[in-house]
Order: structure tokens, then C-alpha cells, then sequence
């Protein structure tokens, strides 16, 4: 894990000092990453190693360039490191409008602002444009180093300002137009880094920044899950088929040469010639499909949690579905456990991918008051639920198959995965809306906990609520989209609401 950190973080550095070259040469570059600002010259601090804004500057003057440099620094957090490297350079600026000033540096050259408690969008963006004007005319710098931090954002999980999604936006804009808007016929180069920020939707602030830049106009970011897809397919797509059967590249030699993972006598039952069960759904070869999570960065993400010597096991004579766990080394417990097979009969027409059982877990984690058990978890979750529904859409694609089913056990699973999936029954919708309309005042435990100790009941009844089998689906196909989107969908779930009512738990 250190060695792996130590690489991204000498990429990111390196990603900054190819931004400010470009920059100078084409006018703006993005450096995807970066902005590690809390790096002093003889140590790290917190997520940063080195830091890549002062290196690359320190690149740029040993290549010749002697022009004035602005760093503007709109993380969150205070640029300290940066103002201390910079701190007896008066050829560099700092400006850093941050939540509150870490550890004295002395830095007269920089300008520093403090803006405490929860801070919206009027004073962020007005403290945003009194300093940054008047400091490009004082200054007039040959670059500016611009650090887009995105924890300034209210659903930053470490931050405590309340900047919304609109003055994010006008915040970069701001910046964009003052460097590189033609301010007075000056139009300065700018070098961007992406510094802080922190959640599974950090991302898309930067996505509405750059989207305006390149095209003039707001573009609202896809979702995390289209995002994840999206990334998934692409890997699957560098997968030539034949990798992931085992049946031999075309062209390939005979049987059992290197370049061909063909039949094996294993691959033949002992009577008649009868093909064993030798293949995942048909289709994966183990090798295949320890090739395909390899590629797709799955097992490298269960390697950032920090297990190691990952292997897979495969049942494929379970009646119930064909198995497959993940596990590491020094734990019994599987890390990853599916069971699927491919169904024919739940969804009428069509040839679905039915996930049976599906665990997901962390053994090395504990559960949290901010993160309590959930109905039927041994161990906290393993983080990786996109990523895994991602692969099995990319499995259907690949099979033909018309989507992905499941029941699931538990309120709080059928809640965690309604961002992409329905009901097939539209009665079902209807009713988990409406059980979803009483719970919304709880936390998903809460909420889950009164589901399994019968605290929901119906409001005209009186009668407490079973938690009944009721078939999810992620479509894949588009004749399977439109029978979840049919307008007779719509109204016959809007005509099975209910009304429930939520009772208190009763005191020992």
C-alpha cells in the first residue's frame, strides 16, 4: 500500500509540472489530479507527500522561465505548505482563501483568508472576488496555478462549508474568465489542479467546471453509477471474448498450445464425452475470470483495502446457482460471494441474469455508530457494490441477457440499490413508495430495524408489515426499460399505495 500511494502521488507531481509546461505553450492544462498542498520542503503532511504546485514551479525557473507566479489555492484547507516552500520568494504569490489557518507560516508573500463556521455561497463567493482582481493586476503573472479544491461543497463528507452546485460553478467560472477572459487584452496561462475533495460525488464539481470550459455551456454530470458503467465497459471492451472462454484465439494452434486455453481432459466427463461444468454461466473460464477482474480494477480495489493474495473459487454444481467467493489470505471469511444463474422463467419473454445471493464484506472493519449494523451483516460492507453491478451489467451484455434480477432479503438492500434498479411487479413499487414515504425520517438502520421487528404496520389495518419477496430489476435490454417505463407501469403503482405507520420501539 505505501508503495502504491508513494506511485499516484509522484504521477500527480508529475502530471503538474507537464500542466504548467503546457500551460505556458497552449494558454490552460488540466492536471487530473494534484493540488497536495499541505507538503512542506523537508516533509509531508497529512494525504500529501510532496508537493507538486511548489516542484513545478521550481521546474518551470530552473527551465528559464523567471515571470511572476499566482498560485490560487481554493481548497477548503489552509496552503500551508505551499506558503511556507514560497515564503522568502517574492516571485511567488499564494493566495489561499481556506476555513481556518493551520500553523503560523510566515509568508508576506501571500494573501491569506480565513473564513470560519458554515460558510454558503454570497460569502464565499464574495471573499472569491474582492482578492483574486486586484492581486492578477498587482501581480501581473506569466502563470497562474490555479488548485479547484471541490471540499468547499456543502456534501463534502470532511468539509463544514455549504457551498452549493451553483457557486461552485460560478466560483471556477470566475476564476476562468478572470486569467484567461482577456482582462485588459491579458489573457494569462493557467495551469489547473484538482486539490481536495472528498465523497462519492466530489468528482462532478470539477465535471460542470470543465464541461463549461470546453463547451460554453453547463452540462449536468452523469450519475456515479453511469460513471462506473461506463468505466466497466470500456475495460470489457479491451477483453477479446476468447480470453474470458478459453476456447482459443482464432487462428490459435492446436489444443492445448500456449496460445490457446482450450479443452483439457477435466473439461470432458468421464461418460460419453459429456461436457462438465467448467464455465461461470456458461461463458467464464476460472482463468477467464480472474483475467476480467483483474483488468477491470476490481481486485486492485479490494487490494486498497488492504487484503493480499486474493483468490477465487468457483462452485458450479450448486442447484441454487453457480458460485463464486473472493477471499484473502488469513481471513476465512470470503470478501466477495456470488451466487447467479441464468433465468428464463421470472420475467416473461426473457432471459434475465438472477443473483441469488450476493455478500459484499470487510472482516478488518467495525461497526460504527455512524456506520451500525445492518439486518443480516456479519461484517461492515466491502464499499464495492457499484463496481460489482457494474461487472454482472457487463456479464448480461455480454450473455445476451436482458437484465439483472434479484429479491432482496431486506428493507436496506432494496433501498441502497433503488438509484438503479425496480420493481418488476408495479403493485411492488407502489408499495415499497409508499413504505419508503414512512421511513424517510429515519436513518437506512433505523428505518431497516423497524422493518424487521414488525414496527411498520399498515395505517387502515393496523396489521404489521411482512417484509414480502418481490422481484427487483436492472434492465439491460431496451425492450426490458420499456416495460418498467410504460406509462400502464405508472399508474397501476401509483393505484397499489398505501399508507404505513411506524411504531416506537418498545422500552426493556
Amino acid at each position: 500500500l505505501p508503495d502504491r500511494i508513494l506511485e499516484s502521488q509522484r504521477l500527480m507531481v508529475g502530471g503538474t509540472i507537464l500542466a504548467a509546461r503546457l500551460a505556458l505553450t497552449r494558454g490552460i492544462a488540466i492536471n487530473l489530479g494534484g493540488g497536495l498542498h499541505h507538503a512542506y520542503a523537508g516533509h509531508g503532511e497529512r494525504f500529501c507527500l510532496w508537493n507538486d504546485v511548489a516542484v513545478a514551479i521550481r521546474e518551470l525557473r530552473l527551465g528559464g522561465f523567471e515571470a511572476p507566479v499566482l498560485v490560487v489555492d481554493l481548497d477548503l484547507h489552509d496552503g500551508d505548505g505551499t506558503r511556507a516552500i514560497f515564503a522568502d520568494d517574492p516571485t511567488v504569490h499564494v493566495l489561499s482563501i481556506h476555513n481556518r489557518t493551520t500553523a503560523a507560516v510566515r509568508s508576506p508573500g501571500s494573501t491569506v483568508v480565513e473564513l470560519p463556521g458554515a460558510v454558503g455561497d454570497a460569502d464565499y463567493l464574495a471573499a472569491v472576488e474582492a482578492h483574486l482582481p486586484p492581486l492578477l493586476e498587482s501581480i501581473k503573472p506569466g502563470l497562474v496555478v490555479y488548485l479547484a479544491g471541490c471540499d468547499p461543497a456543502h456534501d463534502d463528507v470532511i468539509g463544514d462549508w455549504r457551498v452549493s452546485e451553483a457557486g461552485m460553478l460560478a466560483r471556477d467560472r470566475f476564476v476562468f474568465e478572470q486569467v484567461r477572459g482577456g482582462r485588459k487584452g491579458k489573457r494569462t496561462p493557467l495551469a489547473i489542479t484538482l486539490a481536495g475533495g472528498y465523497g462519492h460525488r466530489a468528482w462532478t464539481y470539477s465535471a460542470r467546471a470543465f464541461s463549461w470550459l470546453i463547451s460554453g455551456r453547463e452540462v449536468e454530470p452523469p450519475s456515479s453509477e453511469e460513471m462506473t458503467l461506463a468505466r466497466y465497459r470500456a475495460m470489457a471492451a479491451r477483453i477479446a471474448p476468447h480470453e474470458l472462454t478459453g476456447d482459443g484465439a482464432p487462428g490459435a494452434g492446436s489444443p492445448g498450445s500456449p496460445a490457446d486455453w482450450g479443452l483439457t481432459p477435466e473439461d470432458l466427463a468421464a461418460a460419453g464425452g459429456v461436457r462438465a461444468r467448467t464455465r461461470f454461466l456458461g461463458f467464464y473460464s476460472p482463468q477467464g475470470l480472474e483475467l476480467a477482474l483483474e483488468r477491470s480494477g476490481l481486485l486492485d480495489r479490494v487490494r486498497a483495502r488492504g487484503f493480499s493474495h486474493l483468490t477465487l473459487d468457483l462452485d458450479l454444481d450448486n442447484p441454487g446457482g453457480e458460485t463464486v467467493r473472493l477471499k484473502s489470505a488469513g481471513w476465512s471469511a470470503p470478501l466477495i460471494e456470488l451466487r447467479a444463474r441464468v433465468d428464463r422463467g421470472s420475467v416473461p419473454e426473457m432471459a434475465v441474469l438472477r443473483v441469488e445471493w450476493l455478500l459484499l464484506q470487510d472482516p478488518r472493519a467495525r461497526f460504527t455508530p455512524e456506520r451500525p449494523r445492518l439486518p443480516g451483516q456479519r461484517f461492515p460492507g466491502l464499499g464495492l457494490l457499484p463496481d460489482v453491478t457494474a461487472l454482472l451489467v457487463v456479464a448480461c451484455e455480454r450473455l445476451r441477457l436482458d437484465g439483472l434480477v434479484f429479491v432482496p432479503a431486506h428493507y436496506h438492500t432494496a433501498a441502497q440499490g433503488r438509484r438503479i434498479l425496480r420493481f418488476l411487479s408495479p403493485e411492488h413499487e407502489g408499495l415499497f413508495r409508499a413504505l419508503q414515504a414512512a421511513l424517510a425520517p429515519f436513518p437506512l438502520a433505523e428505518a431497516a430495524a423497524a422493518v424487521e421487528e414488525g414496527r411498520v404496520v399498515d395505517a387502515a389495518t393496523g396489521e404489521a408489515l411482512a417484509w414480502p419477496p418481490m422481484l427487483m430489476v436492472l434492465p439491460v435490454a431496451e425492450r426490458l426499460k420499456a416495460k418498467l417505463e410504460g406509462e400502464d407501469y405508472e399508474a397501476k403503482a401509483a393505484a397499489a399505495h398505501r399508507s404505513f405507520a411506524v411504531r416506537p420501539r418498545r422500552r426493556r
